[in-house]
């Protein structure tokens, strides 16, 4: 008896220290790539902007937060009902609040997944972890369907590349998402045989066989989930371009649309080896602004200020809200 609760302390402190060192290496990564664009860009410039921001436009995206952080809510509530079979409102607005304070310091933002399933008791850990998998299924192919699509019009104006592949490529891309959303509604595909084949491992066959919840989705959540999930990636995308130009002073707003999409392709396709993707957004940010005429400074300005008023003030009331439920 002794000798099996040595182990569990043992084994419980080699996973403290290993998700500890962790969470050091992302904390040295997103500082390292901070003060690597701090330092190439001009200090003086990123004050001057600081100091010269247009109070209005900088208030306008502190005020679409409340709407972008609604969206999210409105997407996991659906997707609680649907998936988890919970209504109960405040324990799904309380999970979604966890989950950006466990995400922001994770890797991959995997906590987010432990996160969530805190309020959840009743609920196993993959359910909720399939549940989360859903709910970030339909932003994320919408970010990389527009981001896709931004990524070739800049190939196309910045590369000189022929307009004949990129029509090409256009065409293959929307012929490519197409059969995606038809293949996923298809009972067909759930039990084809690469999934007989994957469901001879016992191993993964219970997260596969949870996975099939897309087979059981109807077309009423399909509709409301990609709806609120535009919505959302359009507040998001709108927060970036009112920040560029409360920094910048300028109104190139069509552009500075193009270069949100862009950035937030990026962001996507790069594996968050940072804290909140820290240093890969701003250089994002910073390469695409310069591009399209808009200074170093602003880009960097705007995207850390996106990054503070998004994912660092609701990560810290998700902690204020798990610390206080710890207190009672």
């Amino acid at each position: 008896m002794i000798t099996v609760k040595s182990n569990t302390i043992v084994s419980r402190i080699k996973t403290y220290k290993k998700s500890s060192l962790i969470i050091a290496v992302k904390l040295i990564i997103s500082a390292g790539l901070l003060f690597y664009l701090i330092n190439t860009l001009e200090y003086d410039q990123i004050i001057l902007a600081l100091k010269n921001v247009n109070i209005l436009l900088l208030g306008l995206v502190v005020f679409l937060s409340v709407f972008n952080i609604y969206f999210q809510y409105a997407k996991w509530k659906l997707t609680c009902r649907e998936v988890l079979s919970e209504t109960d409102k405040s324990k799904v607005f309380r999970s979604l609040f966890y989950g950006f304070s466990a995400g922001i310091i994770t890797p991959l933002r995997v906590g987010e997944y432990f996160g969530r399933g805190i309020e959840f008791k009743d609920k196993s850990l993959l359910q909720v972890t399939i549940a989360t998998l859903v709910d970030k299924f339909f932003p994320l192919l919408i970010v990389v369907f527009f981001g896709s699509v931004s990524s070739l019009i800049y190939i196309y104006y910045y590369y000189n590349v022929s307009e004949h592949l990129i029509l090409s490529l256009f065409i293959l891309l929307f012929t490519l998402f197409y059969l995606f959303f038809f293949i996923i509604k298809s009972k067909k595909f759930w039990n084809s045989v690469i999934f007989s084949k994957i469901n001879s491992s016992e191993s993964i066959k219970t997260f596969f066989d949870k996975l099939k919840i897309f087979e059981n989705l109807d077309k009423k959540y399909f509709n409301k989930m990609s709806l609120i999930s535009i919505l959302f990636y359009l507040c998001y995308l709108v927060q970036y371009v009112f920040l560029v130009s409360a920094f910048s002073g300028h109104f190139d707003l069509l552009s500075y649309f193009w270069a949100a999409n862009l950035i937030m392709f990026v962001k996507t396709m790069i594996p968050p080896i940072s804290i909140g993707e820290l240093g890969i957004r701003e250089g994002a940010s910073v390469y695409f602004l310069t591009q399209m005429g808009e200074s170093a400074s602003v880009g960097f300005n705007s995207s850390i200020m996106l990054f503070i008023i998004n994912l660092l003030v609701p990560a810290l009331i998700g902690a204020v809200m798990f610390l206080r439920k710890n207190g009672n």
